[in-house]
C-alpha cells in the first residue's frame, strides 16, 4: 500500500466511524485514576460484521499513559507509573479510541500520552529508542496540542513518512503552562533522516516555529534541558 493510499484510507474511514463503538473490544488496564477500561455493548453478529469490514494498518501500534503527578513510592525509578493501554491495528479501532479516551485536553496536568510501535517501550532504555532522540514543540492552547496530536497520529498509522523506520512513536506531555509533543526517531546520529523527518513533522503539524532535536544521550547525562542537535 503507497504513503498516499494509507493516509486516505485514515481519513476516509473516520466520520461514519463516530458512530461505530461497539466495535472497540474490552482490554485490561491496570487500573489508575484517567483510563477505564473499554467496554461497548452489540450483539456478536454485529462485532463479528464490523470486524470483517475493518481496514488493516501496515503495522502494529500502542498507546501508552503515564501519570506524572502521581506520587512515585520511595525509590521507584522514571518510568515505573507507565502503563501499556491499547494495541491496535485498524483504522477502525484507531478511531473509537481516539474518540473515547486518548484526546490530550481531556486529561489534567502532568499526564503524558504515547504512541509507538508495538513492541516498543517509550523508554530511553528500550533498545530502538537507546541510540535516539527526539523532536520538540511546545503549545500553550489546549486546541492546538489536540491538533497537533491527530496530524501527528494520522501521519504515522497512515505512514506518510519516507523514513518511517526511523521513528518509534509519539509523546504528547500535558502540563498546567505549556503543553509538549516530542516525536521519538531511532537513530540520532543519521542527521540526514533526522532532518528529513523534522522538516516532514513540521509541514504534518502545519507550523512555520523553529523545532529543534535532542539526543537521549544527552538527556541522560544532563540535569538541565539538553542542547539542541538539529533544528528545522
Amino acid at each position: 500500500m503507497t504513503r498516499s493510499s494509507s493516509l486516505t484510507m485514515v481519513n476516509s474511514v473516520s466520520l461514519p466511524l463516530k458512530s461505530q463503538t461497539n466495535i472497540c473490544v474490552s482490554t485490561p488496564f491496570s487500573p489508575n485514576p484517567f483510563l477505564s477500561v473499554i467496554r461497548f455493548g452489540g450483539m456478536a453478529s454485529e462485532v463479528a460484521d464490523a470486524e470483517k469490514q475493518q481496514h488493516k494498518l501496515e503495522r502494529k501500534w500502542t498507546f501508552w499513559f503515564d501519570n506524572q503527578s502521581k506520587p512515585k513510592q520511595g525509590g521507584a525509578a522514571w518510568g515505573s507509573s507507565l502503563r501499556k493501554g491499547y494495541t491496535f491495528d485498524t483504522v477502525e479501532e484507531f478511531w473509537c479510541l481516539y474518540d473515547q479516551i486518548f484526546r490530550p485536553s481531556k486529561f489534567p496536568a502532568n499526564a503524558d500520552f504515547h504512541l509507538f510501535k508495538a513492541g516498543v517501550e517509550p523508554k530511553w532504555e528500550d533498545p530502538e529508542c537507546a541510540n535516539g532522540g527526539k523532536w520538540t514543540v511546545t503549545s500553550n492552547k489546549k486546541t492546538d496540542l489536540d491538533s497537533m496530536w491527530l496530524s501527528t497520529l494520522m501521519a504515522l498509522i497512515g505512514e506518510q513518512f519516507d523514513d518511517a523506520d526511523e521513528i518509534c512513536g509519539v509523546v504528547a506531555s500535558v502540563r498546567q503552562k505549556q503543553d509538549k509533543l516530542s516525536l521519538w526517531t531511532k537513530t540520532a546520529a543519521n542527521e540526514a533522516a533526522q532532518m528529513a523527518i523534522g522538516r516532514k513533522w513540521k509541514e504534518v503539524i502545519d507550523t512555520t516555529d523553529e523545532i529543534s532535536y535532542g539526543f537521549h544521550d544527552d538527556s541522560r547525562r544532563e540535569s538541565r534541558a539538553p542542547r539542541s542537535r538539529y533544528q528545522v
